[in-house]
């Protein structure tokens, strides 16, 4: 839970930021109502719900939304509100009752005084005492429908659709075939011992999928027939397609077989049209898939044990000439969104299916997955998976790209130095390999770790060799080292030797200048448009003679040493 000094330390923000952009799933700010007292008191339960509903959180009350500048920002909390009185409302007016802890933090603005409710994670739902109720998902609280209400319910384990016992004969429901590629893909993944040596039934006794006689839907999705698997999951089912554009397909295959028949047929079919290059490194010869086969089977794994088999729909495949998607039936749960994913708690919206496969060591059970997924894709030199939820489905994109022997090779010989680069390096060296800059905005944004956090690796990987600094405070940007590019970038690149022909450099400058315009940035000057183009010092004067020409929106502030360039929005 965030702290008193956590939110004095945000404050600072609000005089670059409006404060909705500082908030996040555990943390609100909201403007008192001096209007009504009443409206107040709804105001403060019904943040108490959402939070709670949204597995805890923070709110900060007397800060207003949507304005820049402390002064603006901060009008405070009346200093007769009495914290007690808030405290005892919200207990009484929720079902299952909620005890918030309150604080008062002093600032010099407004009334001087803000109110800090602290919710704390319990088991919802949670209502008021007339039944309505909203949750917190990503930055805004969303009414509890019928939806929500089940959503809930699927992350607190109140209800595990794969957990349910079914009136059948376990005997009468298992393929053999099924069972064997369960026992194999768990010998090649090196599951314990005595799971191993158990047999047949044993071992999906000792797996939790069949209790006390009794198999479970999650036993028929690991080892059931189809005939079985269609009778008690029948939404389940996938799906892979051979696009030849986004609305024709050449090539369809349908199977609703166990999943890890389903994973492996699904791999064969992807792979049928995945090209292998081989990098040749001294007497070694390493091969690499266009799609490299760690994520394709992370993310068709990921599809299948995290579906909601209650709703109708294929885990769907849909193989392009550009492009692979992998989608699933099931929405996000807990709170984990695309921006955020990377590092989310984890969250099974069917725990005994996944507790199954992570006994088996088929899956991984601490939100692993992902970043090898994306680990697997940067290393190679190819941009991560784009992730995206519409309605109750999610979808993963990979996009068909070329294999980067500059990249690959440098990765292993930072490797074999001891440099073993890390999932946020990677990540921001894909993207200072495609932008002229990178602060620690954007780095943070790309990365999923708070601004903070960026800039402690920013800091890290200058301090490394692999970025140069320009600007300063808030002003602080990166540019990728110019003996790194010219290491990693490809061949083709016309960027290579990090100096750009002059054309080309005026529209670098000019696209640099607007963005740093639109963040509320400080504008370039002289040693920094040099980072950028790599022209010397009366090159670069030059070029701005002639872009402030072209361009009435660019204008000269300061002279000589001081002189510094801006972009009128």
């Amino acid at each position: 839970m965030r702290s008193a000094q956590d939110i004095l330390d945000l404050l600072q923000e609000l005089e670059t930021e409006p404060a909705d952009y500082l908030e996040d799933q555990d943390l609100d700010f909201k403007e008192w109502i001096p209007r009504s007292m009443n409206d107040s008191l709804n105001l403060v339960i019904e943040m108490a719900v959402c939070m709670a509903n949204g597995g805890g959180g923070v709110v900060v009350f007397g800060v207003r939304d949507h304005v820049t500048g402390r002064e603006k920002a901060i009008l405070g909390v009346p200093p007769e509100i009495d914290v007690n009185r808030l405290k005892k409302a919200v207990y009484d007016s929720t079902d299952p009752k909620l005890t918030p802890n309150f604080e008062e933090i002093r600032v010099p603005e407004g009334t001087g005084r803000l109110l800090v409710m602290t919710v704390f994670p319990g088991l919802p739902p949670y209502t008021d005492t007339s039944g309505k109720g909203k949750v917190r998902v990503g930055k805004d609280c969303q009414p509890l429908t019928g939806t929500m209400r089940r959503r809930i319910m699927v992350e607190t384990g109140e209800t595990d659709f794969t957990a349910e016992r079914l009136n059948e004969r376990p005997e009468e429901l298992i393929s053999a075939a099924a069972l064997e590629t369960l026992v194999n893909a768990a010998r090649r993944e090196k599951a314990p011992e005595d799971l191993l040596r158990a047999d047949g039934m044993d071992i999906l006794a000792q797996l939790g999928v069949i209790q006390d006689g009794q198999m479970t839907r999650a036993g028929v999705l690991l080892c059931g027939t189809e005939k079985a698997i269609s009778k008690y999951i029948p939404g389940y089912g996938w799906t892979h397609l051979r696009m030849q554009s986004d609305t024709r397909y050449t090539d369809r295959a349908d199977g609703r077989d166990a999943l890890l028949v389903a994973l492996s047929r699904i791999m064969d079919r992807i792979n049928a049209d995945n090209p292998i290059f081989t990098l040749e490194q001294g007497l070694f010869h390493f091969e690499y898939r266009t799609y490299p086969e760690i994520a394709l089977r992370e993310a068709v794994a990921n599809a299948l044990c995290h579906a909601d088999f209650r709703i109708a729909g294929p885990i769907l495949v849909k193989q392009g000439p550009d492009k692979l998607e992998i989608s699933n039936p099931g929405g996000f749960i807990a709170g984990i969104t695309p921006e955020n994913i990377l590092h989310h708690q984890p969250a099974a919206r069917n725990p005994l299916l996944v507790d199954a496969l992570a006994k088996l060591r088929l899956v991984n059970r601490s939100n692993l997955g992902v970043g090898r997924m994306f680990e697997a894709l940067l290393i190679e030199g190819k941009e991560p998976p784009v992730i995206h939820e519409s309605g109750d489905s999610v979808a993963l994109t990979f996009m068909r790209r070329e294999f980067s022997r500059e990249f690959r090779l440098f990765v292993a010989e930072e490797s074999q130095k001891g440099r073993a680069l890390s999932l946020d390096q990677l990540l921001v060296l894909q993207y200072v390999l495609a932008h002229p800059e990178i602060d620690s905005a954007t780095a943070a944004g790309i990365c999923q770790r708070p601004e903070q956090n960026a800039r402690g690796i920013m800091d890290g990987m200058e301090r490394l060799g692999y970025v140069e600094r320009g600007g300063a405070g808030r002003g602080t940007y990166w540019t990728l080292h110019s003996d790194l590019h010219q290491k990693i970038a490809a061949p083709g690149d016309p960027d290579r030797d990090r100096r750009i022909d002059w054309e080309a450099a005026k529209t670098r400058v000019l696209s640099v200048l607007m963005e740093r315009a639109r963040r509320g940035n400080e504008g370039l000057n002289n040693t920094d448009i040099r980072r950028i183009t790599h022209y010397d010092r009366n090159q670069v004067r030059r070029l701005m003679m002639e872009l402030m020409k072209e361009n009435d929106s660019i204008q000269k502030e300061g002279e000589r040493r001081w002189t510094r360039y801006v972009y009128s929005m």
